[in-house]
Parts: structure tokens; sequence; C-alpha cells
């Protein structure tokens, strides 16, 4: 591992997920925030914060966190981002470089019906992640005061994961408002408490 975390630009298309999915309707929220920054700037404004990566098999770069904000940029036309490395793991093997990954808390295997991705699965890019509409949800609950942002690793997909064994999908993809409703009902019955893992 690096001490100075190095800074690059790496092609959008040529950064791998550590995550499987993403929740799309987060990504488009992201998009919104984007254009608005452009359109106040008169400019399209740097891409944003820096992706963390971690370099693995075959010197490809990992992100390990934004994935929303990248393919929301991707989604946007922006062709290159910003990317620090947070490590260097490409002397492993692909099945070592993800129990270093998961060993960190830096990856998340689990597809849209929260089941397990064998890496050899996981999406190539960000334009390959697919959707999770819980994982949506569960920002939603967080800006609606459910739970607490927190620095712990994929806490929205623990809350996701969560709502996913309450509230039935068909209610969740025909009235997003009333799942919403039914979310915050769910942290008034466990609490405010951000899930563990």
């Amino acid at each position: 591992m690096s001490a100075s975390k190095p800074m690059l630009t790496i092609p959008a298309l040529a950064l791998r997920p550590t995550q499987a999915c993403v929740g799309f309707r987060e990504v488009v929220r992201k998009r919104v925030e984007w254009r608005d920054r452009r359109r106040a700037l008169g400019h399209s404004p740097p891409p944003g914060p820096a992706i963390p990566v971690v370099v693995g098999p075959g010197g490809e770069h990992f992100a390990i966190d934004h994935h929303h904000l990248a393919r929301a940029l991707h989604s946007e036309g922006i062709e290159t981002l910003p990317a620090r490395i947070m490590a260097d793991a490409s002397s492993l093997p692909l099945d070592a470089f993800w129990a270093f990954l998961g060993a960190r808390s830096w990856g998340r295997r689990i597809d849209a019906h929260g089941k397990p991705v064998d890496y050899w699965n996981m999406p190539q890019s960000v334009a390959e992640l697919t959707d999770d509409p819980y994982r949506s949800l569960a920002g939603a609950l967080r800006r609606a005061g459910g739970f607490a942002k927190s620095a712990a690793p994929f806490s929205e997909f623990q809350w996701a994961d969560r709502l996913r064994c309450e509230i039935d999908v068909r209610l969740l993809r025909d009235d997003f408002d009333a799942a919403l409703a039914r979310a915050l009902e769910i942290v008034g019955r466990v609490g405010r408490a951000v899930l563990r893992s």
C-alpha cells in the first residue's frame, strides 16, 4: 500500500466495480446534481471527488467507492475520471485479490436480489452495474432522516437488504413514495441506528 496515495486519471469504462449493483434512482439523482452544477457554472465542472481504487490483477483499477457517481458521470458522457490509488494488489491472483478486498470491506459481491455473485461474474465496467431498487430506497430513506450517514462500509446496502425482506418489490416498483413511507415505519420499529453487518 502506498503511503502517498497517488492520483491519476482513468477512462470511465476502464474502472472495474467492486460491487454488483447500484440504485438507478440514486444514479439519476447524481446526474441531475451534475447538470445543475454545470448549468450554474456555465461550463462542465471537474468530475467530482477522486474515485478510490485498488490496482488489481493485470494492472486494472478497481473502484472501492463512489460507484453511483462513476456510473452517473459515465452516463453524462464524461470519458475520464480522477482516481486515487489506495492500494496495489496487482501481484495477487484473482481469487486472492477478491479475498484481499473482502478482508478490508472494499467489495460487495451481492446482487440486486441479495444473492452472492462469484467474482468472475462481477461487472467489468461501471456501464454493467445493474439496478438494485432497494438501494435507491435506502438512499431516499437516509435523506428522509431514517438513518444517519455512516462511514461503515455499505451501510446503505445493509438497509437495502433489511428493506428487501420487508417491502414487496411490486410496491417499490409501483409506488416509490408508499414504499418510502413503509420504510420509515420499519425504521420506527427497529430504531434509527445503522444496522450492523
